[in-house]
């Protein structure tokens, strides 16, 4: 691909890409791709290589090898011009202390070439988007640390990219201001690709259409949130609150075709019952026969889904976490 022809339908396209570090490799042979308009979920452990792709890909570190590239121009080849398509939202945000905050997006404004004409119109958009109209005369050392993450998400969409790269946007916010920021990445997804790293694996659920995990620095998965708890190993969990003899229930319920396991749990006279099933089975029409045949009571009975926080610790169980991220 040349530096002028752009992919219409890609934002980001990642192919072997790897990074060395001296004694570990980071990221190693990595390949994915980010359409445009997509909202993607970059999920990993401590060390698993999330935050090192992302520094590569927002032109803050050289790769080892493969290739980068952002709406079709190449990330090692074509920096300054990856750079003004990009908005890139660093876990912990580098801010001028001693500026204000008015102040300050307006000389991250004139750095990344927003035209002089609209810097003033563009700085007061963002200010009002991230929240930060009541503080745009403070001094950014005396905020507290959810507002200096809104001034660094400010300086993200100053220049209004085409892509914006949040490496936990969310960091140091108190829960209302998490949903404020989950309903502007949602409405920045209008006319932005988003790739967004977090640790709020619920929020990834609400917010992202497809999710990417990455472990000891190589992509163990790439679907959609539903999908990937569907990777789980072992299938669907069925719960039904029973009232009938314990021996006779648990007897009965474990012969059903395509149970794996059965617990019971006793509530008074009420057993809890959970049965773990073959995959994609859906036991409740039989369970519920079951019931009725034996003159059992039934009060509840519903397939317990599996969680994206599941699936995560399921895929990367095995990461020990190290040095680098």
């Amino acid at each position: 691909m040349t530096d002028n022809v752009l992919d219409t339908g890609v934002m980001i396209a990642v192919r072997n890409l790897t990074k060395r570090f001296p004694g570990t490799v980071a990221v190693n042979d990595v390949s994915f791709d980010v359409g445009r308009g997509e909202i993607v979920g970059f999920l990993g452990p401590n060390g698993a290589g999330k935050t090192t792709t992302m520094r590569i890909l927002a032109g803050y570190l050289p790769a080892s090898g493969g290739q980068v590239t952002v709406a079709g121009r190449d990330v090692f080849r074509d920096s300054l011009e990856v750079r003004r398509r990009i908005g890139y939202l660093p876990e912990n945000v580098p801010l001028y202390a001693e500026m204000r905050v008015q102040e300050y997006l307006r000389f991250r404004a004139n750095l990344k070439g927003v035209p002089v004409k609209t810097v003033r119109r563009r700085v007061n958009e963002v200010m009002e988007m991230c929240g930060l109209l009541s503080v745009r005369t403070r001094i950014i050392g005396q905020l507290s640390k959810g507002y200096r993450q809104r001034v660094g998400l400010a300086d993200a969409l100053v220049h209004d990219p085409e892509l914006l790269i949040l490496d936990e946007p969310t960091i140091g916010l108190d829960p209302n201001q998490i949903r404020q920021v989950r309903e502007l990445i949602g409405e920045l997804a209008e006319k932005h690709t988003i790739l967004l790293s977090t640790h709020i694996l619920s929020e990834v659920e609400v917010t992202c259409r497809r999710v990417l995990i990455i472990e000891s620095g190589r992509i163990v998965a790439a679907d959609s949130p539903d999908n990937l708890r569907k990777l789980m190993k072992g299938g669907q969990q069925l719960v039904a609150d029973i009232r009938g003899p314990k021996s006779e229930v648990f007897q009965k319920l474990s012969a059903l075709p395509h149970v794996q396991e059965v617990t019971l749990s006793e509530h008074g006279e009420w057993l809890l019952c959970r049965l773990e099933c073959a995959r994609e089975m859906d036991l409740r029409s039989n369970v519920f026969e079951l019931v009725v045949r034996n003159g059992w009571g039934l009060r509840e009975l519903h397939i317990e889904h599996k969680t994206l926080e599941e699936a995560f610790v399921a895929l990367t169980r095995g990461q020990q976490g190290g040095a680098v991220r």
